[in-house]
């Protein structure tokens, strides 16, 4: 049965005391948003809605960039849960089949969670996600007998039999998108807040002779997020959950708790990540790869047998081929790194391509930008870059060729070659101890003047 995700982010998130909508707050390296996204694709969703509304333009340009067959609706009011599911009702027009709703700013739901809730649509008219709180405090009770899920009751309006429920809600629903559409047109704002509340379904539902459900997960996968200090520990969460996973899969780091992962990073087994290592989002390790301390990593891919840093930076498009070294403040950036290439110590190489078993000498650059456009370098297999060597692109150091140290080379060395571009030197007999002895005698004049001023 082909399933919809509805997606629920038009929240102002005020307790986030922020410019930016709640669901882009970035988690892992990309926003909550993205997350939510993630968790439903366990279904290959047929459609996805995102119902938008504070900030709308920010959080609509986000979801484009993340995936652009998403389509966004927009709730002009902040009416309440039921009624931001209602926006996506034109979204879904001809649409058959069920619709999942998700929230923007809960990002753990799993992928295993949705399945769940996609499966028990065939026992049950509407689903519902709950969970075993810990402390239960103010969430809504779920009310069940036997399979059926009977009433979901808010904590302020529970009797205290109720309140010594422990199932609580999760927001999360499932249900046939038409009737679900149906459920909701019979919501009222009868409450407190004058708001249309998703939860007010099942009731709907049950008087109107249909069956609902529950499924559970875990209460970490209901975590959402309303706060900085919310972000803060589900940050801590995902970390927690990554680097057990990274261990679990056979690599080793020395300080877990030092070490950041984005949501997508991936490390080969019998890797070693070193202390106070980042990873931004697009990062590939293959296996055997040992990331030195205080490394930070992003958008690129390290291949076999590599090591990188210490405290060396790969910036997207940045392609390190197997056994590669890359030393202690070298910086990487949209660069293809052939096999056994060495670049250790103190150098920046941008728009690039370095062959195999090439080495890099001490503070080269590739000098890639003019002002307005980015220029490429080429470097050949078995070259010797000299240290301190400024490579001016758009430029070729041939296979087999060298740089003089200290050299700015503005045009092609040829296969074999060795290019020297620096000014003839010249000594001076004697000028070096006139020019310090005239120099330490300004000197002690200038004190004796200062002291004869004071």
């Amino acid at each position: 049965m082909a399933t919809a995700l509805i997606i629920l982010a038009a929240g102002q998130g005020t307790r986030m005391n922020s410019d930016l909508p709640k669901v882009l707050h970035p988690l892992a390296g990309v926003p909550l948003i993205q997350h939510a996204i993630d968790s439903g694709a366990a279904v290959s969703p047929e459609r996805t809605i995102v119902v938008t509304g504070h900030g709308a333009d920010q959080v609509e340009a986000a979801v484009a960039q993340i995936d652009d067959t998403i389509t966004c609706v927009r709730q002009e009011e902040q009416l309440g849960t039921g009624h931001a599911v209602l926006q996506a009702r034109a979204a879904l027009d001809g649409f058959t089949g069920d619709a999942i709703v998700l929230y923007g700013d809960t990002p753990f739901i799993g992928q295993d969670t949705i399945e769940a809730l996609t499966a028990a649509r065939a026992q049950h008219d509407v689903v519902v996600l709950g969970f075993e709180a810990a402390d239960p405090a103010r969430y809504g009770r779920l009310v069940v007998e036997g399979d059926q899920l009977t009433q979901i009751v808010e904590y302020k309006d529970a009797t205290e039999d109720q309140r010594a429920i422990t199932l609580c809600n999760s927001g999360v629903m499932a249900a046939d998108a038409g009737v679900l559409f149906d459920l909701l047109d019979g919501l009222g704002n009868d409450n407190a807040s004058g708001e249309y509340y998703l939860t007010d379904a099942v009731a709907i539902a049950r008087a109107r002779g249909l069956s609902a459900g529950t499924v559970t997960c875990p209460e970490a996968e209901t975590l959402g997020i309303n706060s900085r200090a919310e972000l803060a520990r589900a940050e801590a969460v995902f970390q927690a959950a990554k680097r057990a996973e990274a261990m679990d899969n056979g690599v080793t780091m020395y300080a877990p708790d030092t070490v950041f992962f984005a949501h997508d990073t991936y490390v080969g087994r019998d890797s070693v990540i070193e202390q106070n290592v980042i990873f931004g989002p697009g990062v590939t390790v293959e296996s055997g790869v040992k990331i030195r301390a205080f490394s930070h990593l992003e958008g690129c891919h390290v291949s076999r047998g590599a090591t990188v840093g210490p405290f060396a930076r790969l910036r997207p498009g940045a392609e390190l081929a197997e056994e590669v070294h890359i030393g202690n403040f070298v910086e990487i950036k949209n660069a293809v790194i052939d096999e056994g290439a060495k670049v250790n110590h103190l150098s920046y190489i941008g728009d690039a391509h370095v062959g195999q078993a090439t080495n890099i000498g001490a503070g080269t650059i590739t000098c890639n930008y003019d002002g307005v456009f980015k220029h490429h370098t080429e470097i050949g297999a078995r070259a010797f870059i000299g240290s301190n060597t400024m490579l001016v692109a758009p430029v070729r150091v041939g296979d087999e060729a060298m740089t003089g140290s200290g050299s700015v080379i503005t045009t092609d060395v040829p296969d074999g070659a060795i290019g020297i571009a620096r000014a003839r030197q010249a000594n001076k007999d004697g000028l070096a101890r006139r020019l310090f002895a005239s120099l330490r005698a300004a000197k002690a004049a200038k004190a004796a003047k200062n002291k004869e001023t004071n």
